[in-house]
């Protein structure tokens, strides 16, 4: 592809997203290249990058549209992007859309040539920009974010405007860490251990791992650092029973198969059954067979009463607002309302109520999600606990301690994991523990 054909390509692609919200923006990206067999991995990298930026700096881009007197179109956006992060000088730019292939854009209309003009010589920040515009943050949000966060809150902010690099899981069923690094370094893939995770292998930018044979033959899978934390807390072991509450695609649930090396049973539950059949294909070529898929049709389908008490572990991966996510879905961060937050706390609490029924006397039920919001988190955990006197918060540092080497990451008795302090996704987890019997009420 020409450089104008990869600009027209970019301005088709953000249309596409645009109109299929609110689908993720990574599925309609490849729903796109399907039928572009044409577009090579260079094309297609390139085009990504120039989309992707456009995503991540949206708030940004629209507030120098606006200055300038632009429309805020996929068109508008790919050309400010292109002056304004990949300093293409706007004389260059309008000679780029002057070509006469016919994958190129229209030419620059005199209005167009006008506002171009305007952002020559700026970037992408201006000291007049709001916090909120600056930050790529809704206004509503952005006080819960500086609270939940603290004084670190401008460097994590910071941080969530840029890529996350690739963050890999070796599957103990097939490999061990030291093997699945030898094996990509083969393929020209350098990577280097996790500083949490005694599983993760972390590589810098955007590298073509499922084309590797270590992929495909299930050496490894591609899950974030803090994630992978998730699944290690959860405690599950060989022999025991194990229900991944909301397994989505799986991602967590071959997680825990590798730790119980396909000894005991997992139930992988969702009320999504298109996303549980998703996870066969992952499932098959990590080389799984002790997981049982089960549809669910809520939080409360009849299954769950009628499995009360039985499994040993449970993780509640929750419906969340995806704020720990933003490296990797920018996209998501517009799509979260006041009215949708309500709704995704309402039905948290309902989830890890009914979830809370499957744990065994004993047992443990690890509540996660990948959001940074207190409400969402700790202020979820600590109202579970107060109506439910069965259970009791284990501390992180009781937990690490049983199941991982070396100290934490943080202080306290849950885990919140942030993008600059640690270098994962926000992820957060707290392990609560069925007591073996209840205490009766004091006279």
């Amino acid at each position: 592809m020409t450089p104008a054909a990869r600009l027209q390509a970019a301005i088709e692609l953000l249309g596409e997203i645009e109109r299929a919200a609110p689908r993720p923006a990574d599925r309609v990206a490849a729903d796109w290249f399907k039928p572009r067999r044409f577009v090579g991995s260079k094309d297609r990298r390139a085009v990504s990058d120039l989309v992707w930026g456009c995503l991540r700096a949206q708030a940004r881009l629209g507030w120098w549209l606006a200055r300038v007197g632009a429309p805020e179109t996929p068109r508008a956006r790919v050309l400010a992007f292109a002056v304004l992060a990949q300093g293409t000088a706007p004389p260059a730019l309008l000679r780029l859309l002057e070509s006469e292939s016919r994958y190129a854009p229209p030419p620059a209309t005199a209005e167009e040539q006008a506002w171009l003009g305007r952002l020559e010589g700026h970037d992408l920040g201006h000291g007049e920009q709001p916090p909120p515009v600056r930050y790529e943050v809704p206004d509503w949000l952005l006080p819960r974010l500086e609270a939940a966060l603290g004084e670190g809150a401008a460097a994590e902010l910071d941080a969530l405007r840029e890529p996350a690099g690739v963050d890999l899981r070796v599957n103990l069923l097939k490999s061990r860490r030291r093997e699945a690094r030898q094996a990509l370094v083969k393929e020209g893939i350098e990577t280097e251990p996790g500083r949490w995770s005694p599983l993760a292998l972390k590589a810098d930018g955007r590298l073509p791992v499922a084309a590797t044979g270590a992929f495909r033959e299930g050496l490894v899978e591609v899950q974030d650092e803090g994630s992978q934390l998730v699944a290690l807390l959860t405690g599950a072991a060989p022999g025991l029973r194990v229900c991944d509450f909301c397994a989505g695609a799986g991602g967590k649930t071959l997680a825990l198969a590798g730790q119980m090396a396909n000894k005991g049973q997992i139930v992988a539950c969702d009320v999504l059954e298109k996303r549980l059949e998703r996870s066969a294909v992952r499932l098959r070529r990590a080389g799984v067979h002790n997981v049982t898929r089960k549809p669910l049709s809520s939080e409360r389908d009849p299954w769950v009463k009628r499995h009360k008490g039985s499994f040993d572990r449970v993780l509640v991966d929750a419906p969340c607002s995806g704020s720990g996510t933003w490296r990797r879905n920018p996209e998501a961060r517009w799509r979260l309302s006041e009215e949708g937050l309500a709704e995704l706390l309402a039905l948290q609490a309902a989830i890890l109520d009914s979830a809370a029924r499957l744990v065994r006397p004993g047992g443990r039920l690890a509540y996660a999600t990948c959001s940074l919001l207190t409400e969402e988190n700790q202020a979820q955990v600590e109202a579970f606990l107060a109506g439910h006197p069965d259970f009791t918060l284990l501390p992180l540092a009781q937990v690490w301690a049983e199941l991982l080497d070396g100290p934490p990451p943080v202080e306290g008795s849950m885990l919140q994991l942030t993008p600059a302090r640690h270098g994962t996704d926000g992820f957060f987890v707290a392990v609560l523990q069925r007591k073996e019997t209840v205490e009766p009420p004091a006279a």
